[in-house]
């Protein structure tokens, strides 16, 4: 029995007009329809189709990132879905959850601290910047760093205008003050000490804090004075003893808890800074004290100077070890070792490549070829590969010869190091990166084990 004609979808409706008009009915030859006609039929017919897989996709609810890559990768817009996936704006700093791991805490340049999560709900939004409004106001405020601390329960967000905030992990305000000149590019928890707060800004400034006796900009415990506008101030994962700043320009610092008013170790480190680069910052080994950081040379001061990824001892300020992917050579912002220790991590606009251990501690071998994905623009996908030998280099002013006679120098010192980090390690013995001066008890320990 034939369906009324109510149930005809439009193309059916459309193909039977056209079979009524032109004579192709069933059983009978009738002129074809003109070209131009089948084409506008075929073009509303795979409107139709896309139209409903998307409105498919609608209904089905929120995907996984792959998801939207894939049908991205068949033509099909869905900027608004992957939008409602992100935080609707740049993001000035992002820290994990330390009791859930599928939620993160993301600081946005919508002027939101929210709490966002990976099965695809929609994401909690703890704090919001007061007055902040891209169209409403001349100046818009917006948060650029946040940290945890589990302890504590305890939230700290800092915005573009210096004032640092502190909350709830509900989102409820403990503390909201001026504490900076300028924008606040880093704020952090001291892990071992929790009310030890360090907070980094543009002003030049990097103050340590005491959670327990702030009141205003004026009651912070020290005041670090630098050169340039700082990007960071990470505490060390050794013994949380350390704190390591990176600025705008040409400076490293290594500051201690024995004296925080004097730097230990100032780098002189090409990483100068501008508007559309992603900020460079320097950051911890978690098991020694070595310092990872991308190098910006600068052709204008050292000419033939090669971007690299330099590995420094923090005790020494010495280069340790430098790396190097030809095939991949932009400038590598973002540098981090996994909680282990054993790979690197480092990021550089559309690539992302992996290091080993051996390659980054330079223990077993010099060289090695690290993994490489790429990230096509505008497509967001990757696909892994091998990539060139990688090379490890000691720049300075001196000859290559020299050049490479003082890298074998450091490497084979940083072997040793290592060798009897790893010995103390088994042995149950707790040791550091390397001994502090004057540190009598690690250099005795040393020369027994030479005898």
């Amino acid at each position: 029995m034939a369906q009324p004609k109510k149930s005809l979808s439009e193309a059916s409706k459309s193909k039977e007009t056209l079979r009524k008009t032109y004579g192709e009915t069933s059983g009978a030859k009738g002129r074809n329809p003109p070209k131009t006609l089948r084409q506008k039929l075929d073009r509303k017919t795979k409107m139709k189709t896309v139209i409903k897989s998307t409105s498919v996709l609608k209904q089905s609810g929120p995907g996984s990132i792959l998801h939207y890559i894939y049908h991205s990768t068949l033509g099909q817009s869905l900027h608004s879905q992957m939008r409602r996936k992100g935080a609707g704006d740049f993001i000035g700093g992002m820290k994990f959850s330390p009791t859930d791991p599928s939620k993160v805490f993301l600081a946005s340049g919508d002027g939101t601290l929210t709490l966002q999560n990976f099965d695809g709900h929609p994401p909690t939004v703890l704090s919001r910047v007061q007055d902040c409004g891209h169209d409403h106001h001349n100046v818009c405020l917006w948060y650029c760093c946040v940290d945890v601390s589990l302890s504590r329960q305890m939230l700290l967000a800092g915005d573009n205008m210096g004032r640092v905030s502190l909350l709830g992990i509900d989102g409820q305000e403990i503390f909201n003050e001026k504490l900076h000149k300028a924008k606040v590019t880093h704020g952090e928890f001291n892990p071992r000490c929790d009310w030890l707060l360090a907070t980094a800004s543009v002003d030049h400034t990097v103050k340590l804090w005491d959670l327990r006796k702030m009141k205003d900009k004026n009651s912070y415990l020290h005041e670090m004075m630098h050169d340039k506008a700082v990007n960071s101030a990470f505490f060390n994962p050794v013994d949380c003893s350390k704190l390591l700043t990176t600025d705008q320009y040409d400076q490293i610092r290594v500051y201690s808890s024995s004296d925080w008013s004097t730097p230990q170790q100032i780098i002189q480190h090409p990483h100068r800074q501008f508007q559309h680069l992603t900020p460079i910052k320097a950051t911890w080994h978690p098991m020694y004290d070595l310092i990872v950081v991308g190098r910006y040379p600068d052709e204008r001061v050292c000419p033939g100077d090669l971007r690299t990824i330099d590995v420094y001892d923090a005790n020494t300020g010495e280069v340790a070890c430098q790396l190097l992917d030809h095939n991949a050579t932009g400038i590598v912002s973002v540098n981090k070792f996994s909680p282990m220790g054993d790979v690197l991590g480092s990021g550089m606009g559309v690539n992302i490549l992996v290091w080993n251990r051996e390659e980054t501690l330079g223990h077993k071998q010099l060289a090695g070829q690290a993994q490489q994905e790429d990230v096509q623009p505008g497509r967001g996908r990757g696909r892994g590969r091998a990539s060139s030998r990688s090379q490890h280099r000691r720049m300075g002013g001196a000859g290559r010869g020299e050049r490479q006679g003082e890298d074998e120098d450091n490497i084979g010192k940083l072997k040793k190091k290592l060798a009897f980090l790893e010995e103390s390690s088994s042995s149950g013995t707790r040791a550091r990166a390397a001994p502090s001066r004057g540190g009598n008890d690690d250099s005795k320990t040393r020369k027994g084990k030479k005898k």
